[in-house]
Order: structure tokens, then sequence, then C-alpha cells
């Protein structure tokens, strides 16, 4: 891998990774998991987050209310609360660890094996960090499919339908596992110092003024 590259995929990882925490985030707090739109009256739209149910009215805005009690959620709510919480706290600390290896990074300049080492945790730890967040959303998306197919459901019943977050959580995984392999990826290549460069490129001329010198007669 060209030298010129790995300042460049290190900045495009973290920048990736920086970006799929942000909206890892924003996912764990927005309260559109999913949406129930009445047909009966469809100037109200129903949405529930992991956190709380909201209305919005075209009329009235948005009214929230927050759920009273964590066991009362369904089973796929309670299990992405704490996968979402665990990938925000695996994601910031995979920044604070990549930061620290980058080679634009002044700490360490002198320990680059350890600076390896953090770069490649906190690679690891954006690998998990973006499963842990596809896996909630996923699992969210794939019981709201079941109960929209639910053949036992009666057909004037709503059916929630997908929201926002769901789509804002993929990318988030998306983002966190592509910074993670793009810092991973720098790992593996060689690191040139420019004195080393210039030593090479001298040592050729040198190479070649004596075999000028040999060849004349």
């Amino acid at each position: 891998m060209a030298l010129v590259y790995r300042p460049t995929m290190q900045l495009s990882g973290i920048l990736f990774s920086l970006l799929g925490w942000v909206l890892s985030c924003l996912t764990t707090y927005l309260p559109q998991w999913k949406n129930l739109n009445l047909e009966l009256n469809e100037l109200e739209i129903w949405t529930m987050g992991l956190w709380q149910a909201c209305v919005v009215q075209e009329e009235g805005g948005m009214q929230c209310k927050d759920f009273d009690s964590f066991l009362a959620l369904p089973p796929e709510l309670r299990i992405s609360r704490i996968l979402m919480f665990f990938s925000n706290g695996s994601g910031l600390l995979g920044l604070l660890l990549s930061g620290f290896g980058l080679d634009c990074s002044k700490i360490g300049e002198r320990q680059q094996e350890q600076k390896k080492r953090l770069l490649l945790f906190g690679g690891m730890l954006f690998w998990i960090s973006g499963i842990t967040a596809i896996v909630p959303v996923s699992w969210v998306a794939h019981s709201t499919v079941q109960e929209f197919w639910d053949e036992n459901i009666p057909d004037i019943v709503p059916r929630w339908d997908f929201g926002e977050a769901l789509f804002v959580g993929w990318l988030a995984g998306f983002c966190l596992v592509l910074g993670g392999s793009l810092l991973n990826c720098t790992i593996c290549s060689t690191e040139v110092h420019p004195s080393s460069v210039h030593y090479a490129v001298a040592e050729q001329q040198d190479r070649c003024q004596h075999l000028e010198t040999e060849t004349r007669p």
C-alpha cells in the first residue's frame, strides 16, 4: 500500500467512525422506531421509541409520554436499550483509543508498536459498536414485519410500520464497521519515514557514481 494513502485512510476511518457514533447516539434517543398511521384519523401519527411514545398532530405538533416501566416494554425494545447503550459506549472508547494511535498524533511518536495496538483495538471496538447498533434495529424491524403480516390480527386493527430511526441505525452501523475496517487496513501497511527515503535515494546515487567510475577507461 502506498505511503500517501495511509494517513488518508486513517482520517477517513476516523471520520466514518465519528459519523457512525453520532448517528448511533441519535438513533438511541429518536422516538421514531415504529410509526402507526391511523386510517380513521389521518391527522395523527403515533410513534414509538426506546424511551417514549409520541403522537404527531397536524395542528398541535408533537406530544410525547415517557414509558412508566422498563419491564413493561416489549422484549425487543428492552434488549435494544441495552445494546444501543453498549454500542454508544464502545464507539466512544474506540474513538479515544484510535485517536491516540493515529500517525498524525504527536503522543507516543517513538512507541509505534503501542500506537498500532491502540489503532487495532479502536478498529475492533468500532466493529463491535457497529454490529451492536445493527442488531437491535434489525430485530425491531423483523418483529414489525411479523406483526404487520400476522394473519391472526384483524384487518381493521392498525399496524405498526418502520420508523425513521431504524434507517438511521442501519446507516450508523454501516459507518462504524466501515470506519473500523479502514483503520485496521492501515495497520497492515508499512510506515516509511522521509529520512529513510532520502537515505535510500542517496545510497542509490552513490552506487551509480561508483559504477560510472569503474566503467571509465
